[in-house]
C-alpha cells in the first residue's frame, strides 16, 4: 500500500509521509526523486513533516542516521 505524502514544499522537498505501521518516512523532492528511511521514530517523522525548515531537520536529524532506499 502506497504511503501518502503531504505537500511541504519547503528546501527542496515537495512532500512526505510516514507509515506508522512499518515506520518509514517516504521523501519527495523537487528533482523529482523519491526516497524512504526505515525504522524511524513517529516523532522524528511529525518534526521533519511539520518543520519550518524540513531540509535542515533532513540533514541534521535523518539523512545519516536512518537505512535509506530509493524508490524513484
Amino acid at each position: 500500500m502506497p504511503i501518502e505524502r503531504k505537500p511541504i514544499r519547503r528546501g527542496g522537498i515537495k512532500s512526505a509521509g510516514y507509515d506508522r505501521a512499518n515506520r518509514i518516512l517516504e521523501i519527495e523532492f523537487d528533482n523529482g526523486s523519491v526516497i524512504q528511511h526505515t525504522a524511524v521514530g513517529e516523532e522524528i517523522a511529525r518534526r521533519f513533516i511539520a518543520a519550518s525548515q524540513p531540509a535542515s531537520v533532513y540533514k541534521d536529524t535523518i539523512q545519516e542516521e536512518y537505512t535509506i532506499r530509493r524508490i524513484k
